[in-house]
């Protein structure tokens, strides 16, 4: 499937087709997209559609940032950028949160690719030159 972010102010909109789009398909959702291609921007709004009140930042140094949706359930937010062995990410409890069954969003999946469960819903985010972003997954 294919999405258009025309623009930050249409950015929710995208965000709940999406979420509509994905629903009942798997909760670890991969971020596949260029530095600077929007994937932190469209996951803040993906949670804020969830119902997330949190301030909602990319975890490049945390690696993970848990929030709370509308419902009190916990999102997972993971940014591998910093990953350097794939240990890590087992030696964090990674496996924990990818089968918790809670929404785990991850920018810069390709690091950790090998521990990805098999219905992993794998996003790529493509920066156009009008400034839009196309989205497929």
């Amino acid at each position: 499937m294919q999405l258009t972010i025309k623009s930050v102010e249409t950015i929710h909109e995208t965000a709940r087709d999406f979420l509509a789009a994905i629903k009942d398909q798997g909760s670890c959702l991969a971020f596949y997209a260029p530095m600077g291609a929007g994937k932190t921007t469209f996951i803040k709004a993906v949670c804020e559609e969830l119902g997330v009140e949190d301030v909602i930042t990319s975890p490049t140094f945390a690696i993970v940032n848990e929030y709370t949706d509308g419902v009190g359930s916990p999102i997972y937010h993971f940014d591998f950028y910093r990953i350097k062995k794939l240990e890590e990410v087992y030696d964090m409890g990674g496996e924990e949160y990818f089968y918790s069954g809670h929404y785990c969003f991850m920018e810069w999946p390709e690091m950790i690719e090998e521990a990805l469960p098999d219905d992993t819903i794998r996003i790529t985010i493509t920066p156009q030159e009008d400034g839009t972003r196309i989205i497929e997954f």
